[in-house]
């Protein structure tokens, strides 16, 4: 009998249900601080991420793949923004992890709550790293599952004081506001005064204007995906632009490519002290999101659920 008919070890597969208790905001933030760290320093194998246009359904699906360490996989993920008329989440996904050394499948997990909880873990180390140490007040244009994550997820490392919501949709702002003891407002409003401003919508077109920016503000841009759509105006993307891959931002970002914005680093290379901080009127931590980031959620699931078995 062949090696490979021998094995017959199932693959384990992980849905939402089962990785939500092994998640937490409190191990992740380190382990994407990490995950960041090693990919701008080049211990990751990673090529920017494909994406296929399903144009008959308006959505889009990314094939992200990489090497980190010993564990290698990919996440599959999908957009569809009309999902939310549905009650259906916008992305979707799920991840593939396998030995480095060997190529074995380790694991699927569903990668919605992956997604959604390393995304928010990687502004709250950018937002930690870039924004005053006194700052008090949060300003979240948006409303869907980014906007509550980013609040949990920056909560941690910055105690606000204030906190304003906007959104396109009026009704789930206040919802939000409610939800997290925030106050609804207009974006300027929001945006005017705040130390920290989030953008997670789906905007294809600036929500956030400069001059609206006070001197120091970090400003976490992560909802706009693709070189058409941006979130952030011309006058914001003046400021010094940090983003989580030069290689990625230049052919993914519209923001930072419709802008003609110059990058100032990579987040990795500021975490490792390879370049200093930027002091600037405005900084812009322009988030695409990586497959590392996913590989690295994956596996300390993974052993967190070895853990829990112990």
């Amino acid at each position: 009998m062949s090696e490979q008919s021998c094995n017959t070890q199932p693959v384990r597969f992980l849905d939402e249900a089962a990785i939500r208790p092994l998640l937490s905001f409190e191990a992740l933030i380190p382990a994407m601080a990490r995950a960041l760290t090693d990919f701008s320093a080049g211990r990751v194998v990673q090529p920017v991420r494909g994406i296929l246009s399903i144009q008959q359904h308006h959505g889009f699906m990314g094939v992200m793949p990489a090497v980190y360490g010993d564990v290698m996989g990919a996440k599959l993920v999908t957009l569809y923004p009309d999902n939310g008329s549905r009650g259906l989440p916008t992305h979707q996904a799920v991840v593939a992890l396998f030995r480095a050394d060997t190529g074995e499948p380790l694991a699927m997990m569903d990668g919605r709550l992956i997604t959604e909880m390393r995304t928010a873990a990687v502004s709250a180390v950018a937002t930690k790293l870039l924004s005053a140490s006194g700052a008090t007040s949060l300003a979240i244009l948006g409303s869907g599952v980014q906007a509550t994550a980013h609040f949990h997820a920056l909560s941690l490392v910055r105690k606000f004081d204030e906190i304003r919501i906007w959104s396109r949709n009026s009704q789930n702002a206040q919802a939000l506001a409610d939800e997290i003891g925030a106050r609804a407002t207009s974006a300027e409003d929001a945006v005017r005064g705040a130390d920290v401003v989030v953008t997670v919508t789906n905007s294809p077109e600036p929500v956030l204007r400069g001059a609206w920016l006070k001197r120091g503000v970090l400003v976490n841009a992560v909802g706009a995906v693709g070189p058409k759509h941006r979130e952030v105006d011309d006058d914001a993307m003046r400021g010094a632009v940090v983003v989580d891959s030069r290689e990625a931002a230049m052919k993914e970002s519209g923001d930072v490519l419709l802008a003609n914005a110059p990058i100032y680093a990579e987040l990795g290379e500021l975490l490792a002290g390879t370049k200093p901080i930027p002091q600037a009127k405005i900084t812009i931590f322009k988030s695409l999101g990586l497959a590392v980031e996913d590989l690295a959620t994956a596996k300390l699931i993974l052993e967190q659920l070895q853990t829990s078995l112990s």
